[in-house]
Formats: structure tokens, C-alpha cells, sequence
């Protein structure tokens, strides 16, 4: 270790106090962090990419150190999908320290992955005070049934209003409008469960037919719009 000039020249002085660090809450402990292995905790977190056109939600469960479980969700460029699957793939086996420093491809990923490694290495997690975290498996429970991301597309314009087109109860096929013409509810379809019907044999329009659901005011509408052609 090279000391400068400066350096050299001055007197020892001993070092006072020290406690080490600081204790961080993880999975109901108190634990004194001194390397990547003492870390654990399941937690989410967002990121955004250089041009800020797309988005990513990644959930990391890890234990010891190691990522055990990874969920990358993304929403605004196609081909953050791709880059996502990469990520599904990369990130499993990985200490946070190896993920924070790997190329995730996307940028968007790259600082969601930023994002969570602070929120993790400071005891911010989603399981900090639950007794052993939680189990392998528990960034699935974010998707439902049906293993789907909780998706909300809504457009908007000046001259002819809003258009509800994806909500978390599935792809909207129609919109509820009273007599002034104000959304007073919706029809969806639930492509999750329309899938799961179509794997236990159903048709396609039986499958479709058992997934529509409803909420709100439907049955007060005077009329009811489809969202996307008109």
C-alpha cells in the first residue's frame, strides 16, 4: 500500500471509538452486514431506461447473499422483453454484488437492479421483520392466477375522452356509460383464466365465454362502447 508524502509525515494518533456497522432488520434478525453473504430479503423495485421509454419492476428474493429467485416484469419497449428473459436467466445464482456489476442488457433493468441492491444492502426490504423471509416462490404470488403481470393501460384524449383498455381484471372489452356519457364501469376478459380453461380442454369461446367478468355500474349503462373502435 502506498502512502503519499504528506501522509508519511504525520504522527499516529489512535482511533477511537468504533462500533462496526450499523444492525440492518432482515427476515426478523438484526444483522451486523460486513459481506455479501450476510444479506437476505425478498423486495421489489423500479427502473427506467436512458430515454426513459420503458420501464422495468424487478422482485429479487435472496438469501445468503445469493439470488435465489428473480421476477423481471417490463412495460413500454419490446424489446425489453427480450432483454427481461436474459435477465430471468442471468440473475438466479448471482451474488447482488456480481448482479449489480453484470450487463442486464436493458437499461431499464440495469437500474431497477441498481435500485434494489440499495434497498437491500440497508435492510429496506419487503421482509424484514418476517421470521425466516420468505419462501422461494413468493415473487410468483405478485402475478395471481393465471401467472400474469398487474397491467393497467388507460388513453386519454381531449376531444373524445378516456379509454379504459387493460386493467388487473383482465383486457377491457367494453366500457359503461351513463346518460352524460361518464364511465360508470367496464367489461373485461381475463386472459389468465381464459388459458387455463383452453389447457383443461375448453374451446376457445367456451374458455372465452367462463373469463368475462364485470365491474361497476354495468347494468345501468344506457350505453356500453368498445374502447379500442369507438
Amino acid at each position: 500500500m502506498t502512502y503519499s508524502h504528506e501522509v508519511q509525515l504525520m504522527c499516529p494518533v489512535t482511533q477511537g471509538v468504533h462500533h462496526g456497522a450499523a444492525p440492518i432488520p432482515q427476515e426478523a434478525k438484526w444483522v451486523k452486514a460486513k459481506e455479501v453473504k450476510d444479506i437476505s430479503g425478498l423486495t421489489h423495485g423500479v427502473g427506467w431506461c436512458a430515454p426513459q421509454q420503458g420501464t422495468c419492476k424487478l422482485t429479487l428474493n435472496v438469501k445468503d447473499g445469493i439470488i435465489q429467485e428473480a421476477l423481471v416484469e417490463t412495460v413500454g419497449c419490446s424489446g425489453m422483453t427480450h432483454s427481461a428473459a436474459m435477465a430471468s436467466e442471468i440473475l438466479p445464482g448471482l451474488t447482488i454484488l456480481e448482479a449489480l456489476n453484470t450487463d442486464l442488457v436493458c437499461d431499464a433493468i440495469n437500474t431497477a437492479m441498481r435500485e434494489l441492491f440499495l434497498q437491500i444492502s440497508y435492510g429496506r426490504t419487503q421482509s424484514a421483520f418476517s421470521e425466516d423471509g420468505l419462501p422461494i416462490g413468493a415473487g410468483l404470488e405478485d402475478l395471481g392466477k393465471g401467472l400474469r403481470s398487474m397491467v393497467g393501460t388507460m388513453y386519454g384524449t381531449l376531444a373524445k375522452g378516456p379509454r379504459y383498455l387493460e386493467m388487473t381484471d383482465g383486457y377491457v372489452t367494453g366500457l359503461a356509460l351513463d346518460d352524460n356519457s361518464e364511465i360508470i364501469g367496464y367489461q373485461f376478459v381475463n386472459f389468465g383464466k381464459m388459458m387455463d380453461f383452453i389447457k383443461k380442454g375448453d374451446d376457445a369461446n367456451t374458455a372465452f365465454e367462463k373469463s368475462k367478468g364485470q365491474y361497476g355500474r354495468v347494468a345501468d349503462a344506457v350505453k356500453i362502447i368498445d374502447p379500442r373502435h369507438e
